[in-house]
């Protein structure tokens, strides 16, 4: 080894431990933050609680010889757990859970597709879950009725979205062609949720409408299945996410185009399709109980990857947990803005959303991506 070459390995050595570094304190920032937000978001309410009683009431129910929240003078202290695990944790743990589902969506698209626009939004899936649920308030049609039916009308065609998407990129599951079908789905199902609109009754259409906000108010636990919707989605998040990170060498092979990711052995066509299907289930299983929220799974892996950097390995980590900060952050914004109305969280993360999309984009001069 000539004697140039020791500085360069030993400042490649140092640049390396720096960016693990960064990585590092990025995510200690993001643990740091999610139970502060936690905390900050449980007192917010008709009923006064403080942070601490909040925090004491939280861990209530897990150590109750260890933590007890001190009485106010309108509630004692069983008043306060009951408020704040009946009615307020269900909508945090639901914005966390969706915001971490969203955000790794979104990432896997950018990944397997290498468009920094994919989004489960930008494919039509949000667009069918919307025709799905129109398609039960306004006309009453679904594969199941009672309660459930908006539920799974939006699951449905959202997983149908996603099949189309296959079927019609099945001669060559390339990005160029995903995303082609996907757009075009999107405005397929965008029209016929409109048609549905124009025909709707003014009540009925004012329900659609407010669904496709998107919301953490039905958020709740059920006897029907352990911890109702939130059990739903965070089940589904755990089966599916393992997957995702055990696939994520293949996607950073992916990265860089798909003759060197088969030269490294990788099974693109069959990686591409797996990844998008189980993409599209994470998103289908949230926004079906949520209505559609735009801009997680689109603007939370390009901050992630600014800040830590491409490899999947740590992205998509990285990811879940920035999309459970902002989405909860945007909820909590959404509860005090103009307090005591609360604003559908769709509405808000579109206004965080914009302008922080802007803002990479005029930071970025080089290729990041």
């Amino acid at each position: 080894m000539s004697p140039e070459t020791i500085p360069k390995k030993e400042a490649v050595k140092e640049e390396y431990r720096r960016f693990i570094k960064q990585r590092g304190i990025f995510i200690t920032i993001l643990l740091i933050i999610t139970p502060l937000l936690i905390g900050y978001s449980a007192t917010l309410g008709s009923a006064d609680i403080s942070v601490k009683a909040a925090y004491d009431a939280i861990l209530h129910k897990f150590f109750p010889d260890h933590f007890n929240p001190a009485p106010t003078s309108k509630l004692d202290s069983g008043q306060i757990v009951t408020i704040l695990w009946t009615l307020r944790l269900p909508r945090i743990v639901l914005g966390i859970v969706a915001g971490c589902g969203l955000a790794i969506a979104g990432a896997v698209m950018q990944a397997i597709l290498r468009n920094p626009l994919a989004s489960p939004y930008t494919l039509g899936i949000a667009s069918a879950a919307s025709f799905g649920a129109s398609l039960a308030i306004i006309l009453g049609v679904g594969l199941v009725g009672g309660e459930h039916l908006i539920i799974a009308n939006a699951f449905v065609f959202s997983m149908i979205a996603a099949s189309l998407i296959y079927a019609l990129s099945i001669k060559r599951t390339s990005p160029e062609t995903m995303v082609l079908a996907g757009i075009a789905i999107m405005y397929l199902f965008s029209a016929m949720t409109s048609l549905l609109q124009y025909v709707g009754e003014a009540e009925e259409v004012q329900e659609v409408v407010y669904w496709m906000f998107g919301s953490l108010g039905r958020a709740k636990w059920s006897s029907e299945f352990p911890y109702g919707n939130i059990g739903i989605v965070g089940m589904i998040l755990l089966i599916t996410i393992p997957y995702l990170l055990l696939k994520s060498w293949d996607l950073n092979a992916m990265g860089s185009g798909d003759e060197t990711a088969k030269s490294l052995g990788v099974k693109v066509e069959q990686v591409r399709i797996s990844c998008m299907f189980v993409a599209s289930l994470i998103t289908a299983s949230i926004i079906c109980f949520t209505g559609t929220i735009g801009f997680i799974g689109l603007v939370c892996p390009h901050i992630t990857r600014m800040m830590i950097g491409s490899d999947h390995r740590f992205l998509l980590p990285g990811t879940c947990l920035t999309g459970a900060v902002l989405l909860l952050a945007a909820d909590t914004l959404a509860r005090t803005i103009v307090a005591p109305v609360i604003l559908p969280v769709g509405i808000v993360t579109a206004f965080m959303g914009v302008p922080l999309f802007v803002y990479l984009l005029m930071r970025q001069r080089g290729g990041y991506w």
